[in-house]
């Protein structure tokens, strides 16, 4: 994800320094190339040997230090970086950013740099509501710099409230969004995913084995590059991506009053649901006790979501999935056509590395000008990259 990318962490002096450590971690093992820089105080908390080891590179302390500068100096690591972020974030530090102070290491390298710097302020509860420290947050936000608010939760220091630095893993995310380009910004993306549950009784439905990790990929990778992202799920067992609206539905009927909801803000959308196709005509009021041999239950038809959405649709761009387990080809250009979609994404489930519950896909890209493109085995992640590649692609044709 970050392969041939140049972090500098600047990590100020704070208890949440320890989260750092595991950023460090996160960041390298993307494959980016990290250096650190720390602050006097926050070698009180967790020493550079710790950082230095993890990172494989020298940890840089000091200003004014003849054999550290020989070899790279804070103008040379100010210009060498592709990414600037400074975890856990001080007051003091941002209070010096925002009003030109430079004199130590880590505030001389973050003003000389032009790369973008991401800010993940911690802190106690009262210095971050305090309005001096707010107008310096807000003088950083108009001269560019990304700040990731504070999380909410018991502080170091006793007391309720914001100022928590975030988890490692959230970090991570921000960081991969400053580097990504924003190909996508302004642009209004839904995304479905995950199964419809169509319940029998109060316990038990019918549903399949859609895990949303699909439709989870597409929505992530349109946050980081730029879109707004709303993602319309059924009930998945995975998180949802950081930084998009998230809307929760049960049922088919519960999704396609949430899409129509929202069809007409929307320049995009894309369903990798796995909508249950039937439903139980009758729900049962109270659980169905087992008693006989067999029973009967009857199903009707669910609405056709992406059916009524190809009728309704004017300049958005339509995607649809189509999970065959035979006659691929064919079987997903009837669907492109008789849902008069611009693209569809087809997979033959019943192939090793392509089905539900898995990280990885093999899938068929038709498009409605007759276009087909094989994409072989991959992660879900990348084809959510290839599938947004062509979607920029569909809405540049106009």
């Amino acid at each position: 994800m970050l392969r041939g990318k140049t972090i500098v962490l600047g990590v100020t002096g704070g208890i949440a320094v320890y989260k750092a450590v595991e950023l460090l971690r996160l960041l390298t093992k993307a494959g980016a190339a990290v250096h650190v820089v720390m602050t006097r105080g926050a070698t009180e908390f967790v020493t550079p040997l710790t950082f230095q080891t993890l990172s494989g590179n020298p940890v840089h302390l000091e200003l004014f230090n003849l054999i550290s500068e020989q070899h790279i100096g804070h103008i040379s690591l100010a210009e060498r970086a592709d990414l600037f972020v400074i975890a856990p974030a001080t007051a003091n530090f941002i209070g010096k950013i925002a009003n030109g102070i430079a004199d130590d290491l880590l505030t001389t390298t973050v003003m000389a740099t032009r790369a973008p710097v991401l800010i993940a302020p911690a802190m106690n509860v009262h210095m971050y509501q305090n309005p001096i420290y707010r107008e310096n947050e807000e003088k950083l936000k108009r001269h560019g710099y990304l700040i990731v608010p504070p999380a909410s939760g018991m502080l170091a220091c006793g007391y309720q409230g914001e100022g928590k630095l975030p988890e490692p893993e959230l970090l991570l995310e921000e960081a991969l969004a400053a580097l990504t380009p924003k190909k996508l910004a302004g642009t209004r993306i839904l995304v479905t995913a995950g199964p419809t549950q169509e319940e029998i009784d109060p316990v038990r439905f019918v549903s399949n084995h859609s895990s949303g990790k699909m439709g989870y990929a597409i929505a992530r990778q349109a946050r980081l590059r730029g879109a707004q992202v709303t993602l319309v799920t059924g009930p998945c067992a995975i998180a949802p991506p950081y930084g998009v609206e998230v809307v929760r539905v049960q049922s088919a009927a519960a999704m396609r009053e949430a899409v129509l909801a929202r069809l007409d803000q929307i320049d995009v959308v894309v369903k990798a649901a796995a909508v249950a196709d039937y439903r139980p005509k009758v729900r049962a009021g109270q659980k169905v006790k087992k008693g006989a041999e067999e029973i009967v239950i009857e199903l009707e038809k669910n609405p056709d979501i992406l059916g009524e959405l190809g009728r309704l649709k004017g300049k958005q761009v339509l995607v649809g999935f189509a999970a065959e387990t035979d006659d691929l080809v064919a079987n997903a250009k009837a669907k492109l056509t008789r849902k008069n979609l611009d693209l569809i994404v087809a997979n033959d489930v019943s192939q090793e590395g392509a089905g539900f519950n898995v990280d990885t896909n093999i899938a068929k890209l038709l498009f409605a000008d007759g276009r087909l493109e094989d994409v072989p085995l991959t992660g879900k992640q990348e084809l959510a990259g290839i599938i947004l590649d062509r979607i920029e692609q569909l809405r540049k044709a106009g």
